[in-house]
């Protein structure tokens, strides 16, 4: 069976779903597996992330050195996922060198990518960085409004 996928916005959309879950067949040795997923993600929310980044990039350096997005979006999902409860983990690298293990940005759902923008604003702000987009303009299904 393909992957069929529902947006929960509305009643209407509710009723569907109930309808469809109807319709699949029971099969006590083969069984279907459903799942509700918050949303991923959106574009909006991570081209705010960037551009955040990136504004941080261009106005304080880490560790005594300028440091790139990509180096500002690893040191903010870290420090975000220890100040949210979840633990980082740091290994051995397949060098040698220390590797960070974090989570994906991509996997995060919108609530939780939320989470990460705000806790990034937060400390951009709270160390003296000017901001050129300060708030997520999406409503929370990523409708830009």
């Amino acid at each position: 069976m393909d992957k069929t996928r529902f947006l929960l916005r509305d009643e209407r959309i509710r009723e569907n779903l109930k309808a469809f879950i109807d319709s699949l067949p029971t099969d006590e040795h083969r069984p279907l597996e459903i799942t509700i997923n918050d949303s991923t993600r959106n574009l909006p929310q991570n081209n705010l992330f960037h551009a955040l980044c990136t504004d941080v990039s261009r106005q304080v350096l880490w560790a005594d050195k300028p440091r790139p997005l990509l180096d500002w979006k690893a040191l903010f999902v870290s420090g975000h996922a220890i100040a949210t409860g979840r633990p980082g983990e740091v290994v051995t690298g397949l060098e040698g060198e220390f590797c960070s293990i974090r989570e994906s940005t991509a996997q995060m759902g919108v609530k939780r990518m939320n989470s990460l923008i705000e806790y990034s604003q937060v400390w951009a702000v709270g160390n003296g960085v000017r901001l050129w987009e300060v708030r997520y303009s999406g409503d929370y299904f990523g409708r830009v409004g």
